[in-house]
């Protein structure tokens, strides 16, 4: 089967093409009653399943498209670390105590990751290392800031300040000002976690659907009832884990959510050009709109670096990256691009995950702007805990000032565009 294309995700990923085999999971064939009912087929909602069936719940995950579809199986591959924020500037906002145990949560999720892919036997082709770099002069300061305040205050030791000539002989350009390596962190290929998280869960009894598409969320004789073409799930619980494709499904969610249309190309493998990311380490830029790039194990560079904010068809999708792409490596210019593809990505407001009981019931659980890999699985995991009735931390994340956009569902998206069209060029300035 081929993969399912969103209306502005042109192209068929790279991921997509080296995955191996990808089970296929039939559709809902009838009405069914379940303690726990998921909706949405990506890391957040598969993590929760597995979790769950493992504890003997009845629990029935439904996916509109095919699970991984969308962002968690076309995403940068990046874990980072932390949240979307460095820990500094989270904690001006919100306090040490409530900073630090976000990050503590966050190096959690990185351990829980690795340690899950490992027992289940998935090769996530995890290489290690991040840096995150400056396009602009005048960061030299708060970039050494940030390696020492990681080791002194959240005991975290694995970055370490790169001045230019450093950051240089890392990415195998001139381009950057300075930046910070992090050897305590690295990237993954996420749809080979995705078919192993969706087999796992599967494994231990999930129920699994597939092109199965929620179309209302309802109550009734104190359950909550889904609504889909092949019939009706009525559950005592339901997770609704579809992040940036919420449609008009949820009406709370989608105020909280935006979706953002983001690309992603991969290159030819670079055999001949060796000192493109020589320690194979991956990259983040400090734009605004992040351009974020790193090499495959089969030594390919998937860059990306291209935002939409609406739902138009970007043109020549593989085209303007190669242009983002030759401003950092020049000699790549001839490189022929092999894969160029697209997806949702759900931000927040504050860029900040959103977990809320947008309903009686319903926990919705999404936003991780561009920060899901990790978050997107524990989160899960800790939402399995919580049905469970033990101790979560998804209680620190609910108790996030996660306000919804202004504008309302008609204005919103030209606000959001206007928004951060201004930011794209700051980022140019």
């Amino acid at each position: 089967m081929n993969e399912w294309q969103s209306p502005i995700a042109p192209g068929i990923s790279w991921y997509q093409s080296t995955v191996g085999e990808r089970p296929a999971y039939p559709p809902l064939d009838g009405s069914r009653t379940v303690d726990i009912a998921i909706v949405g087929g990506g890391f957040t909602g598969l993590q929760a399943a597995f979790n769950l069936a493992r504890r003997g719940v009845s629990v029935l995950l439904l996916e509109a498209c095919r699970v991984g579809d969308g962002a968690s199986g076309r995403n940068g591959g990046q874990m980072g670390t932390g949240q979307r924020w460095w820990p500094e500037e989270l904690e001006h906002k919100i306090g040490f105590e409530r900073s630090k145990a976000l990050f503590d949560m966050a190096e959690q999720a990185k351990r829980y990751l690795l340690d899950f892919a490992s027992d289940q036997k998935i090769e996530v082709d995890y290489l290690p290392g991040q840096m995150n770099v400056a396009h602009k002069p005048g960061h030299e300061k708060e970039y050494r800031a940030n390696a020492e305040i990681a080791a002194e205050r959240y005991g975290y030791p694995h970055l370490s300040f790169m001045d230019r000539a450093e950051t240089a002989e890392r990415l195998g350009s001139s381009h950057y000002y300075c930046g910070v390596r992090d050897t305590g962190t690295g990237h993954i290929h996420p749809l080979k976690l995705l078919v192993g998280l969706a087999r796992a869960a599967r494994a231990v009894g999930a129920d699994i659907r597939e092109m199965t598409r929620v179309t209302g969320i309802s109550r009734s004789g104190g359950k909550v009832v889904l609504e889909t073409a092949q019939g009706t799930v009525t559950a005592d619980r339901v997770l609704l884990a579809t992040n940036g494709y919420v449609g008009k499904l949820e009406p709370v969610t989608a105020g909280h959510i935006m979706p953002i249309g983001s690309f992603i190309a991969a290159t030819e493998p670079l055999d001949e050009h060796p000192g493109v990311l020589p320690g194979g380490e991956a990259v983040a830029d400090s734009r605004f709109v992040v351009r974020y790039f790193r090499k495959s194990r089969d030594n390919r560079l998937l860059f990306g670096g291209r935002e939409v904010y609406s739902s138009k068809n970007p043109e020549d999708t593989a085209n303007f990256i190669r242009k983002q792409i030759v401003e950092i490596y020049p000699g790549l210019k001839d490189v022929r691009i092999t894969h160029a593809w697209g997806g949702y990505v759900g931000i927040t407001l504050p860029r900040q995950p959103f977990v809320r009981e947008v309903m009686p019931g319903v926990t919705s659980i999404g936003g991780y702007s561009g920060h899901g890999v990790m978050l997107s699985n524990f989160c899960g995991k800790l939402y399995a805990d919580r049905v469970a009735g033990q101790p979560s931390a998804l209680d620190d994340l609910e108790a996030l000032n996660v306000p919804g956009f202004p504008g309302g569902p008609y204005l919103r998206t030209p606000l959001l565009f206007l928004a951060l069209t201004w930011f794209a060029l700051r980022d140019r300035m």
